[in-house]
C-alpha cells in the first residue's frame, strides 16, 4: 500500500524541496512525492510557523478555491511587510559577511584553516568584533580566546619543532633520503633524543620530509582475506515472482562541487524495480550499505529469507555487512569480480539516476542540491516514473496491481 505515515525526515525534505524554488507549486510537488496538496501545504505552514513566518503566502492562496477576504489580504500584506524588513536586514548582514569573507580569502589558502581563522579574527576584531567574526567564520569564541591565550606556548613549540626538524633532516640526509619515521625515530633515540614516533611523523609531514616509498599496484576491490566465499544465486537473472524475495544493490558516486563526491547505496527489489532502501553520505564506509539494507527492512517490515545480490566491493564483503545480513535473515549473493553485467540491474539504476538528475551537467551545484535532487528523483521513480520492466508502470503501482490480481485470483 502507499505510505500514509511519513517520517520527520521525509517531511523536512519535502518542505525543503518545495521552498528551494519559488516556481514550485503544492500541486506539482505533491504529485512528485505522492502526497496530497493540502498535506504538503500544512507541512510548509508548520515549518514557517516554527521560524516566525507562518502567514499564508500568495502561492498558497492560489491553491484555495474561495476568494480571499479583506482581513486575509490585510494579514498577508502585513506578513509581506515583515518579510521585506527581515529580508533587508538579512541583506545588510550578508553584505557585511561578504566583506569579511572577501578579506579572509587569503587566510584560507594555507594548510591549517582553523588556526588561520583565529588569526584573521585576531587581526580584524577591532573592525567587526569577535562575536561577528567568529559567527561568520564558524569558529567558537571560547576556542578563539583559548587559542589567543596559548600564543606563547605555541611559539615555544614552533621553535622546538624547528630544532627537531633540523635533526630529522640531518638523519634523513645521512641515509640518502631512504629513512622513514620508524628508522629516524630509532636514530634519534640512539643519539639521546627522547621523542615519540608520532611527533616525528607530524614534523616530517609539516616540513615535507618523507622516506623512500615504492609505488604499489592499485587494487579497487579488496575482499577481506578471511571472508567466506559468497555464491552467485542469480546468474544474471534479475527477475522475481513476488515482492520482497530478491534484491540487488550497489554504491555509486555523485559528483558535487569542485572535485568532491557524495555516495549513494541502494537496495532495489527485482520484482518491481522499486528502490526499497537507500542511504547517501560523503563517505564509502560499510555503514552506508548496512544503513540502506536496514532501511529496506523497515520499509518491508522484514527481509527474512530474501536474497541480496551485489558486487565484490569491500563494503559488501566485510564481516560487518555479513553480520547485518545474518541479523536480518538475508542470504548474500555476489557476481564475479570485475564483471558489471553480473549486477546489471543496479548499474542500470545508477546510470538512469545520474542521467536524469544531472541532465548533461558534470556535477551537482553542491551537496544540498544533490541530496534534494536525489530525494525528489527517487520518490518520483518509485511513485510515478514508468518502468519498461513493469509494463510502463511505476514500481509501487506495479506492486499494488500485482497484489490486487493475486487477491482476485
Amino acid at each position: 500500500m502507499v505510505m500514509k505515515i511519513y517520517s520527520p525526515e521525509f517531511k523536512a525534505d519535502a518542505v525543503a524541496l518545495y521552498l528551494s524554488d519559488p516556481g514550485h507549486t503544492f500541486e506539482g510537488i505533491g504529485k512528485d512525492l505522492g502526497v496530497s496538496r493540502e498535506t504538503l501545504r500544512n507541512w510548509v505552514r508548520a515549518e514557517r510557523a516554527r521560524h516566525g513566518g507562518g502567514s499564508t503566502t500568495s502561492t498558497e492562496m492560489n491553491t484555495v478555491d474561495s476568494p480571499p477576504t479583506a482581513e486575509e489580504l490585510q494579514a498577508e500584506n502585513e506578513a509581506l511587510r515583515r518579510e521585506l524588513a527581515a529580508a533587508r536586514k538579512e541583506m545588510q548582514k550578508l553584505a557585511t559577511e561578504r566583506d569579511i569573507l572577501r578579506k579572509a580569502t587569503k587566510f584560507f589558502t594555507r594548510d591549517d584553516l582553523v588556526t588561520n581563522r583565529f588569526q584573521f579574527v585576531e587581526d580584524h576584531h577591532r573592525a567587526w568584533g569577535v562575536k561577528r567574526l567568529c559567527a561568520v567564520l564558524e569558529v567558537a569564541r571560547s576556542s578563539f580566546y583559548k587559542w589567543r591565550a596559548g600564543r606563547a606556548a605555541r611559539a615555544a613549540r614552533e621553535q622546538a619543532d624547528a630544532a627537531l626538524a633540523g635533526r630529522i633532516q640531518a638523519v634523513h640526509a645521512e641515509w640518502d633520503g631512504t629513512y622513514g619515521r620508524p628508522r629516524i625515530t630509532a636514530e634519534l633515540h640512539d643519539d639521546g633524543e627522547r621523542v615519540n614516533h608520532k611527533r616525528v611523523g607530524r614534523i616530517m609531514r609539516k616540513f615535507g620530509i618523507a622516506g623512500l616509498r615504492l609505488r604499489r599496484r592499485q587494487v579497487t576491490t579488496v575482499p577481506e582475506p578471511s571472508a567466506t566465499p559468497v555464491p552467485d544465486l542469480l546468474g544474471r537473472d534479475f527477475t522475481a515472482t513476488a515482492p520482497n524475495t530478491t534484491y540487488v544493490g550497489d554504491i555509486t558516486y555523485l559528483p558535487v562541487g569542485d572535485g568532491e563526491f557524495l555516495y549513494l547505496a541502494t537496495v532495489i527489489d527485482c520484482f518491481s524495480r522499486r528502490l526499497v532502501g537507500w542511504s547517501i553520505a560523503d563517505h564509502m564506509r560499510t555503514e552506508r550499505v548496512t544503513d540502506a539494507l536496514r532501511a529496506a527492512a523497515r520499509a518491508r517490515g522484514s527481509l527474512a529469507g530474501a536474497v541480496f545480490h551485489s558486487d565484490h566491493g569491500a563494503q559488501y564483503t566485510s564481516r560487518e555487512f555479513a553480520a547485518v545480513c545474518a541479523e536480518l535473515g538475508v542470504r548474500q549473493s555476489m557476481g564475479a569480480v570485475g564483471t558489471s553485467a553480473d549486477n546489471a540491474l543496479a548499474e542500470s539504476f545508477n546510470a538512469a539516476l545520474k542521467r536524469e538528475t544531472l541532465r548533461g551537467a558534470r556535477r551537482f551545484d553542491g551537496a544540498r542540491a544533490c541530496r534534494l535532487a536525489v530525494f525528489r528523483w527517487i520518490t518520483r521513480y518509485n511513485t510515478r516514473r514508468r518502468h519498461s520492466a513493469n509494463g510502463q508502470q511505476a514500481p509501487i503501482t506495479y506492486e499494488q496491481q500485482s497484489a490486487t490480481l493475486t487477491l482476485a485470483a
